[in-house]
């Protein structure tokens, strides 16, 4: 499998002289694999997708039309913002299969993603694209592709249903793990606090631990991991609980223990600079160094990695 970053910023948008080198646009990211890398998948729809998009209609579409997977990890706007702005959408002949998580309120995926192709928000209407677009809405399963490639799907712990991935290809595992926030116990643990419920804690910490190991089971050996990372451990604990991310500090322990060959730093916090970025992944490296073979790395826009 082949990864090819396009997108790699988390929550808005950050472009500026100090977000060159790792790029400021938001989550997409290029999957090939079979022969040739002729089959792409695609994960989210940032603002990423639409360089990816010119890219495709560059070098793809003189080839032959385009037909993609798109996975979808959630439907916050970060994630799907670059949609209307994929050049292949307007193209004849390009055919695009979606995959998301279900959504329990009212509106479909197809509906979620026509909304943005409104006269409200955009010049174009979902009716007038040119391209041939499916929709599925997924679980907690597992799709056997009919050209080899196996995805399985894990729930994870953001404010809106959110899916991890993990794709499997010719004994190669690619897993992304983004927004994610560790699971915690939502119950008071303080026997002074009026709401405490002694039995309930128990259970909590006992239900959030297990959800924990899942999700580590759910990434256990992956060749690469891409995983949320917007904050610090301190930055999380000061003032971001609850917000849906990970800090750094936990998915390095989590992915030593889960055995990862790789893990790589996704879903930058849009404030967090090129600088400040280095020197977290020099710090990091230096206090895992003599303790795991974990490698650390950071998602960088234009990156190839080949799994």
């Amino acid at each position: 499998m082949k990864i090819r970053f396009w997108g790699v910023r988390g929550s808005i948008p950050s472009p500026g002289a100090s977000t060159v080198k790792y790029g400021g646009n938001t989550s997409c990211v290029e999957l090939r694999y079979g022969r040739d890398d002729e089959h792409l998948v695609i994960i989210d729809a940032g603002t990423g997708i639409k360089p990816l998009g010119d890219h495709l209609a560059k070098t793809q579409v003189p080839r032959g039309p385009v037909e993609a997977r798109i996975f979808l990890t959630h439907t916050h706007w970060d994630h799907i913002m670059g949609f209307p702005f994929f050049t292949p959408i307007f193209i004849p002949g390009t055919r695009l299969e979606f995959f998301s998580p279900v959504n329990y309120e009212d509106e479909s995926l197809e509906s979620i993603i026509g909304n943005q192709l409104s006269y409200r928000h955009f010049p174009i209407r979902q009716s007038e694209l040119s391209a041939s677009i499916t929709y599925r809405e997924l679980r907690e399963e597992t799709l056997e592709l009919e050209d080899g490639l196996t995805v399985t799907t894990k729930f994870l712990n953001h404010p809106v249903l959110c899916l991890g991935y993990r794709f499997e290809h010719e004994g190669k595992v690619v897993c992304t793990v983004y927004d994610n926030e560790p699971f915690r116990n939502v119950f008071p643990t303080d026997p002074d606090d009026p709401d405490f419920d002694e039995v309930a804690a128990s259970e909590g910490e006992d239900a959030a631990a297990e959800e924990n190991r899942k999700l580590m089971r759910f990434y256990s050996g992956a060749d690469l991991l891409i995983h949320d990372t917007q904050y610090t451990l301190r930055e999380y604990v000061a003032s971001k609980v609850g917000w849906g991310h990970t800090p750094f500090e936990v998915a390095i322990n989590n992915a030593h223990k889960a055995r990862v060959a790789r893990l790589m730093f996704f879903h930058h916090d849009p404030l967090r600079s090129d600088d400040e970025l280095d020197s977290l992944l020099e710090s990091y490296s230096i206090q895992i160094r003599a303790k795991s073979a974990l490698e650390l790395s950071i998602a960088r826009e234009g990156d190839v990695i080949e799994v």
